[in-house]
């Protein structure tokens, strides 16, 4: 009877104890997956250029529109902030070559909590001055001071006249073709490179 009663006290005491300190649920932390080949929409908060950027610069963007997964459900909510780096910036060139610019981005916050991405690399190039060159040179000496004078001040004038008087080349020695300019505010898409898992 002792033993039983005792069992008993034991008994009551755990039924208070759920009672004050009732038992909880575990939770799953609960993940998200993007496949590889996502698109995620982005506004450039960061202005960068071929001629002014470095390799390794820091990018900031943001994604301006809710990324889903094949649910539905929202994965990555707009203005979620997508940080990353210049991987190429090249000038345009005085004789040839295009300017170029490439940014790939490597960690997106969602929510507080950041993750490792990995993105195509999204990369733009200039157009060719060709066209506009030849058509200035074909103009003769003329020509040549006027850029000169433009690109140079006074000593690139006369120096833009000689070129173009002896060899009809003095524009494209004198003067760069445009260089590449991605602005903040410029929206673009970019694609992930491997797929990316989201604690939400």
């Amino acid at each position: 009877m002792r033993r039983a009663a005792e069992v008993g006290v034991v008994s009551l005491a755990l039924v208070g104890m759920a009672a004050v300190f009732p038992v909880l649920p575990v939770l799953a932390a609960r993940e998200a997956t993007l496949p590889v080949g996502t698109v995620l929409p982005v506004r450039f908060e960061t202005t960068i250029s071929s001629a002014s950027s470095r390799a390794e610069d820091k990018v900031l963007a943001v994604v301006r529109e809710n990324v889903l997964d094949d649910d539905g459900s929202i994965v990555i909510p707009a203005g979620s902030e997508l940080r990353g780096r210049v991987v190429s910036a090249r000038r345009a060139g005085k004789v040839k070559g295009r300017s170029y610019l490439a940014v790939s981005f490597d960690s997106v916050e969602v929510n507080g909590r950041v993750h490792r991405v990995s993105t195509n690399r999204l990369g733009v190039q200039g157009r060719s001055g060709a066209k506009k060159d030849a058509a200035i040179i074909g103009g003769g000496t003329g020509a040549g001071a006027l850029v000169g004078a433009i690109a140079d001040g006074k000593g690139g004038a006369a120096k833009g006249a000689l070129i173009g008087g002896a060899t009809g080349t003095g524009v494209v020695l004198a003067t760069r073709g445009p260089e590449v300019v991605i602005p903040a505010g410029a929206r673009y898409r970019v694609r992930l490179a491997d797929s990316l898992i989201v604690r939400r």
